[in-house]
């Protein structure tokens, strides 16, 4: 390992002394002065299935909210479900572990994002409303909710118009690229309706209620049916599924920033979408279209690991349950040096390397990282790594030595 790397990360790194919620929040400091000035956070993951992410990240919500005074959790969850777990977390309504668990994947069916819906609310429940954090989905696909609702509101205000919600029922389970359809008629359809909503209120006029929340819901149908839409094998760049995909969870994250002066976002998604670069084929990720958006009030934090296991799907079968998949140190990954170079779990703030020709140069240099999404492939997914350059696609690193399966809830299949 070069000397370099181990210097640079001895000098900068700042040691975290527990990744357990509720504790002093000492160590979490550097955190907050580097975050000064920045109105969004994308806090990543390289695997959705590692216990101590989902409580470092509960941990880091903690202390961005109250010494920090963010105000919303925007997730890489269902903008449909999600409404409805915002509801409990800023007026208590219904239970949180059968709202957490229809955000749309497995990933966030666990104890952990339970206890930290719980704490949301714990928070919330005796500060006035305009105080309370928000609970936001990013993610169009998977919107049952929105069709029941739009249905809902049609067949109170223009009853003849309510059956042709019926055709956007497939909303409710497809994903992204699932039905291709060149000519977009699903889309169009979604579109007519969220024209139809849209009238009635702007002829009910402002502060419309209900109508206003099925309008959102209306509008979450359109973008929902744009992704099912397009063939998931389309060339890369901004015509592809996944940089619609991205694209979509970006404007979520920018009209919550847009729409209030006094907004600070906290982004909870994997990795490859928090980084300031690209992912996959060279698609756009979410955390590049913030960054060219807001500069510098953007910051990615990417959570890495060392060795553990990790909850997966193995193969492309999303019928099948979450498995426990392991994986050592190695030799070839940047979580290698980074396990070697400092012991235990740490944060370090990469913009504090400077420019390329500072004493750091492995932070200018390419690497590879560990990438583990939903599903893994079924063998080989201890080989699976993506390309960073880290200072260039990450602003700051939060490392854990040890990753051990997130806790599931039951009947937490997809």
């Amino acid at each position: 390992m070069p000397d370099d790397i181990a210097r640079w990360l001895n000098e900068h790194a700042n040691p975290l002394s527990t990744l357990t919620p509720g504790a002093p929040v000492e160590d979490l400091k550097p955190l907050g002065e580097a975050l000064r000035g920045t109105r969004i956070v994308g806090l990543g993951e390289s695997t959705h299935g590692t216990g101590e992410f989902f409580r470092l990240k509960h941990r880091i919500v903690e202390f961005l909210v109250r010494e920090e005074g963010f105000t919303t959790l925007a997730m890489e969850a269902s903008q449909s479900a999600a409404r409805a777990l915002d509801a409990y977390v800023r007026y208590g309504t219904g239970s949180p572990e059968r709202l957490v668990a229809r955000l749309g994947f497995w990933t966030w069916r666990t104890r952990e994002m339970v206890d930290l819906v719980e704490w949301l609310r714990a928070h919330n429940r005796d500060l006035p409303e305009g105080r309370r954090i928000r609970f936001v989905g990013t993610d169009p696909q998977l919107c049952a909710d929105s069709v029941e609702a739009v249905a809902a509101f049609l067949r109170r205000t223009a009853p003849d118009q309510a059956g042709r919600v019926s055709a956007l029922d497939v909303l409710a389970r497809a994903r992204p690229g699932s039905l291709p359809d060149p000519d977009k008629a699903l889309l169009r359809r979604a579109e007519e309706i969220a024209r139809l909503i849209a009238d009635h209120v702007e002829r009910s006029g402002p502060g419309g209620g209900d109508a206003d929340e099925a309008l959102e819901h209306a509008r979450i149908l359109v973008r929902a049916a744009d992704l099912v839409t397009r063939p998931f094998e389309a060339p890369a760049g901004e015509d592809g599924v996944l940089a619609a995909r991205d694209r979509y969870m970006a404007g979520a994250v920018a009209r919550l920033v847009d729409d209030d002066p006094e907004a600070r976002v906290m982004v909870w998604a994997h990795n490859g979408h928090i980084a300031k670069g690209t992912y996959g084929d060279q698609v756009p990720a979410l955390g590049s279209r913030l960054r060219e958006r807001y500069g510098d009030a953007y910051y990615a934090l990417a959570l890495l690991f060392g060795k553990g296991s990790f909850l997966a799907r193995r193969g492309n079968d999303l019928q099948r349950p979450p498995v426990r998949h392991r994986i050592g140190t190695g030799l070839r990954s940047l979580e290698a040096r980074l396990t070697h170079a400092v012991p235990g779990d740490y944060y370090v703030d990469l913009r504090a390397a400077g420019s390329p020709g500072d004493p750091a140069p492995w932070l200018h240099a390419p690497h590879a990282q560990r990438s583990f999404g939903a599903n893994v492939q079924r063998f080989l997914y201890r080989l699976n790594t993506a390309p960073l350059v880290p200072a260039e696609d990450y602003d700051g690193i939060a490392f854990v030595a040890r990753s051990t399966c997130s806790h599931l809830l039951p009947s937490a299949e997809d």
